[in-house]
């Protein structure tokens, strides 16, 4: 039957699978486990039949990974034969390791665990994981070779199969392979690749399709595409990308990095670039890849020096003298595509600019997948949960997760290791298990490299921590997690959700921690700025501050920036005269972005502040900080209701009446009764080290309580916060800003959604 040829998924490649479409599979009569014939024009595979994947019914599809493909010669979208083959089982299997990997001890058995039912055939090389890969590598896994079968030709390794290791090195055999060469194959594929397929999609469009089928391009009487510009943050992927594609279409690859061609002779440089495109035209079809092009290509009125302008200049008529270089196509990657010069991003240079971004949650489970594939972890270890919790991590820290908890296993075991010795022993290594200890002490050593420069760990503060303020949580509630929530139901109504929220009252009610719930909460990632920091004493600076906070947030959506104590840079504009105007232009630049945000998604503003008065009123419009949320001094159930968040794990006394403490606490916002709870705790530990020796702490700590006085006590130290003419001035704020919000439903009717 002919089938067409689709990419296998992350997590099932490297154990030489076919995935066939379950119609086509009962038309040939198929079922899991058998083993066929993938059969291409120029060459022929061995693999095992793998249920297929609902998605692909009824559509004629073969999924097989990069190695298969390799070995039958054949790439994405070609037609194949599958035949179901007779393979008798192995008796015997003599297997190679690389020289530079040693044994001791027992490890046919293991071998035999990890490649039972796989078809092979001499001469072919199998990469496994023994452990996690002592070879290192893109996919830490072994190469081991096949050096001879019995009986001969294609088998299938079973429970029974005898598994000898060859005294000879993996690297002195040769020897035919009936499963289509011995190559060592690709070293990255598109299995490798996780949370890309829309990118990569696009990347095989502009390059796979004119390189493999010219005439298409022919036909419609259109030039191919000459050159693809990859740009986005650095670790997502994009020199990958590069990778993949030449080896999959099989493609003479030449890669340029600019400090190479840099020289300190006049002429030098351009001629170096001038080499690299010849070379390529004689190689056709071939790919250049230039990796940081920025430092290449940069803006030449800004560039610094002569040799950086000739540069681009060379770059620049090269490029466009492809058209009588056939088969050649330039492949860019900068995660700095501003600073490239506007003349090379133009059509017929580099046609198409593909933005290769953070990965979302889909995507870091695949990526974890291909860096998971072959280690050996136990049972239970939920790669969803690492998934979701990982916001702003790129392929890059995600591969460095996987690689730490791989060294914390191993660590473990490193005491059983004989480091002097040149072998390993085989028990030791067939120990060797990865663990959700290990994932776990992992994740809290590695930051998200999108978010580096500003990124703060999404706080661990949940609604339960934050007593009282219902109206307040709900109102949050409404405005921050809903929309992300529930998307569906604001596409249904045609609503935008609120941009930005100014949460506002006294000192220590409670602003900054019902931000931080509500970032942990909706799951998103977590900008904290305090204000002072924007500001630089260089003209542009604080604006480029307030412009790049903005911009990684967008690149890291889904992203609650939080500006504490927004007043200290966002005062009203023409008040300041003794600050050179920074102060307004930040300002200003804050409204730009702002109102920058409504083409954007999942990115929330919220500020905080006690002096709502301060503010800029133009920040304050609809579709800038349309939320304002006040969070007042706590009443008397609010009151009740932080004492227990505050008291929860206090040994209290049964005197202790929460109830009479919270009615004496009129006044007390919520740091004041975090105080009188400390303060109480304070005298509390206070007797007990004045009553006994230092030597009876240990057994008296045990019986201290925290009793009624205590808190008394606490009372007559720690006073209220909050005067009474300071609410008053906060109610009548709120009540401006309600009038403000009437008559705005009343003049635009429909367009507050409340």
């Amino acid at each position: 039957m002919n089938l067409t040829v689709r990419p296998l998924k992350q997590k099932d490649a490297g154990r030489r699978l076919a995935a066939i479409d379950r119609i086509a599979a009962e038309e040939l009569g198929l079922s899991g486990g058998d083993i066929i014939r993938v059969e291409g024009p120029d060459g022929a595979a061995i693999a095992r039949v793998w249920p297929g994947y609902p998605e692909d019914d009824g559509t004629g599809v073969v999924r097989i990974d990069g190695r298969l493909r390799q070995e039958a010669d054949v790439g994405i979208d070609d037609r194949v034969t599958v035949e179901s083959v007779d393979v008798s089982r192995a008796e015997s299997v003599t297997i190679a390791f690389p020289s530079q990997l040693r044994v001791r001890g027992q490890i046919s058995p293991f071998i035999r665990d990890k490649l039972s039912g796989q078809p092979v055939t001499e001469g072919q090389t199998i990469r496994t994981s023994l452990g996690f890969g002592l070879m290192g590598g893109q996919s830490q896994a072994v190469p081991m070779k096949v050096a001879s079968t019995t009986p001969s030709g294609t088998v299938v390794i079973t429970d029974d199969t005898e598994i000898e290791i060859s005294e000879v090195p993996a690297e002195e055999l040769t020897g035919p392979s009936e499963a289509g060469g011995s190559g060592d194959g690709p070293d990255v594929t598109y299995e490798d690749i996780g949370g890309l397929d829309n990118e990569l999609e696009q990347v095989r469009e502009m390059i796979e399709l004119p390189m493999r089928h010219p005439e298409l391009f022919k036909r419609l009487g259109i030039d191919p595409p000459k050159g693809v510009l990859l740009h986005g943050p650095p670790g997502t992927g994009k020199t990958l990308i590069a990778k993949a594609v030449a080896n999959e279409i099989d493609a003479n690859f030449h890669t340029i990095s600019g400090p190479e061609i840099m020289s300190k002779y006049y002429g030098e440089s351009e001629e170096k670039l001038r080499e690299v495109f010849e070379e390529a035209s004689e190689e056709a079809p071939a790919i250049i890849f230039m990796d940081e092009l920025d430092s290449i290509a940069p803006k030449r009125e800004e560039a610094g020096g002569d040799v950086e302008r000739r540069v681009v200049a060379q770059l620049l008529s090269l490029m466009d003298g492809l058209e009588e270089r056939g088969e050649v196509v330039v492949i860019g990657a900068t995660n700095r595509v501003d600073a490239i010069d506007p003349a090379l991003r133009r059509g017929g240079r580099f046609d198409r600019e593909i933005e290769v971004g953070v990965p979302d949650r889909d995507g870091r489970k695949e990526i974890l997948q291909v860096h998971t594939r072959n280690m050996p972890l136990v049972d239970g270890i939920d790669l969803d949960e690492y998934a979701e919790n990982t916001h702003g991590f790129v392929g890059a820290d995600l591969e460095s997760l996987a690689k730490e908890s791989a060294m914390h296993a191993l660590r473990r075991i490193r005491p059983e290791l004989d480091l002097e010795s040149d072998e390993i022993d085989a028990d030791v290594l067939n120990s060797i298990q990865v663990t959700e200890s290990d994932f776990k002490e992992a994740m809290k050593g590695i930051e998200p490299s999108a978010l580096r420069e500003v990124f703060v760990e999404v706080p661990d503060v949940s609604w339960d921590q934050v007593g009282g303020l219902e109206d307040t949580k709900e109102r949050l509630r409404e405005t921050i997690q809903w929309p992300l929530e529930y998307p569906e139901v604001f596409e249904e109504l045609d609503m935008q959700a609120a941009k930005g929220v100014l949460m506002y009252g006294p000192p220590g009610t409670g602003k900054t921690l019902l931000a931080k719930a509500v970032a942990n909460e909706s799951e998103s990632n977590f900008i904290s700025i305090k204000g002072p920091e924007l500001l630089n004493k260089f003209v542009g600076e604080s604006e480029k501050g307030v412009r790049e906070v903005f911009s990684k947030a967008r690149e890291n959506a889904p992203t609650i920036v939080f500006f504490d104590e927004i007043d200290s840079i966002a005062t009203e504009r023409g008040k300041n005269s003794g600050d050179s105007g920074v102060g307004e232009r930040v300002v200003s630049q804050l409204l730009t972005e702002l109102d920058g945000l409504e083409s954007l998604e999942d990115v929330v503003v919220i500020a905080t502040t006690n002096r709502p008065d301060l503010i800029d009123s133009a920040l304050l419009r609809p579709g800038r900080l349309d939320r304002h949320v006040h969070v007042p001094v706590p009443d008397e159930e609010a009151r009740r209701k932080i004492l227990e968040v505050h008291t929860r794990n206090k040994p209290l006394a049964d005197d202790v009446d929460l109830d009479a403490i919270a009615r004496k606490t009129e006044g007390y916002v919520g740091a004041d009764i975090e105080a009188v709870t400390r303060e109480a705790s304070m005298n509390a530990s206070r007797e007990l080290i004045g009553s006994v020796s230092r030597e009876e702490v240990g057994e008296s700590v045990g019986n201290v309580r925290v009793t009624m006085q205590h808190f008394e006590d606490a009372l007559d130290e720690v006073n209220p916060s909050v005067t009474p003419e300071t609410r008053e001035r906060y109610e009548e704020i709120e009540k401006q800003f309600r009038r403000s919000e009437v008559n705005r439903e009343e003049t635009e009717p429909g367009t507050a959604f409340q």
